[in-house]
This record gives C-alpha cells, structure tokens and sequence, in this order.
C-alpha cells in the first residue's frame, strides 16, 4: 500500500476562493527586513543607556551601522522586487481602511531609506566615519558637532516613528486576520 503526499493546502479567504500571495522573494525579504529592524530599534534603545566610552559601546555601535546598513540594501532590494514583482490585490475593505494601509506601507518605506541615511550621515560628521562589517565607507562630511546631532537627531525620531508605524502594521494585520477573518497574513507567511 502507497501513501499518496498530497501538497499543502493553499490558504483560502473565507469565500473560499485562493487567496492570492507575494512571490517568494517578498516574502523573505520582507521576514528578513522585519527582523533586522525589530534588531536594530532593540539594540539603538539599549545603546543609547550605555555611558560614552564604555568598549562595549563601540562595539555595539559597529554592529549597530553594519546590520543597518545590510538591512538597507536589503530594503533597496525589497523596492526594486516590489517595482519587477505582482503584488497581490488587497482584500475587500472599506476605502478608508485601503488608504491606511496604503499610507502606513507608504511611511514605512520613507522611514526605512531615511532612517539609515540619517544615521549614515551622522556618522560621516564624525571622526569616526563608518565601517561596513570592517571596511571603511567614505565619508562625505567632516567633524562637525552641530550637523553630526541634527542627523542623529532625525536617525532618532524616525526611529521612534517607526516604532509606531509597526506597531499600526501589525495591528491592521490582527484585525484583519482575527476580526476581520479575510486570512491577509497568508499573503506574507512563508
């Protein structure tokens, strides 16, 4: 006697009917930037307690504009797949809600390309300049204390925007995958 492996189930929308999904490469792309960011805002707010000249810090730092910078280029990635790629049509809603969506999407990818170009010119006001998993990047300002805290300062506060912004993210995709019921998340689950 043979068993049959019968594929999975694709996911349905509550009619029934397939629900359309993002190609592959947006889906691990997206999985991956989720992670990096979710990483990087962790790591940002704890190195900000850490006191100034403590070699853990510089360390920290390091990794923090290394992993920011792969997440970066990653995003890139995501944009030009997200130009060449179908995206799959939203469910139903109200159009309220679709301009929402579109605008948190919207905001989510500013903030992703500002945030690390903030943080990059931060870096390039300061003597320190940037390396890239050890490699020196070029730096395109000089010491200047005042410039170096106004990019920080943005690198920051579109920091702290993009804590909200995700929170606004996953929240739509509760509501539409727990009371809504149209099954979104199964348009970006692996």
């Amino acid at each position: 006697m043979t068993l049959a492996h019968s594929p999975p189930a694709s996911p349905t929308s509550p009619t029934g009917a397939p629900v359309a999904r993002y190609a592959g490469t947006m889906i691990l792309l997206h999985w991956l930037i989720a992670l990096g960011i979710i990483g990087l805002l962790a790591l940002g707010l704890y190195m900000v307690g850490l006191p100034k000249g403590l070699p853990l810090k510089g360390t920290l730092l390091n990794l923090h504009k290394s992993v920011g910078l792969t997440v970066f280029l990653l995003v890139l990635l995501r944009i030009m797949a997200r130009v060449a790629l179908h995206r799959p049509p939203l469910p139903p809603m109200r159009p309220w809600q679709r301009a929402a969506a579109r605008i948190t999407q919207g905001l989510l990818y500013v903030a992703m390309v500002a945030m690390p170009l903030c943080g990059y010119l931060g870096s390039s006001f300061n003597r320190f300049g940037t390396r890239f998993w050890g490699l020196p990047l070029p730096q395109w300002g000089w010491d200047d204390a005042g410039l170096r805290t106004l990019f920080f300062g943005l690198h920051q506060a579109i920091g702290y925007a993009l804590i909200v912004l995700i929170a606004l993210h996953v929240a739509g995709a509760i509501k539409h995958q727990w009371i809504d019921r149209d099954n979104l998340l199964a348009r970006m689950l692996p």
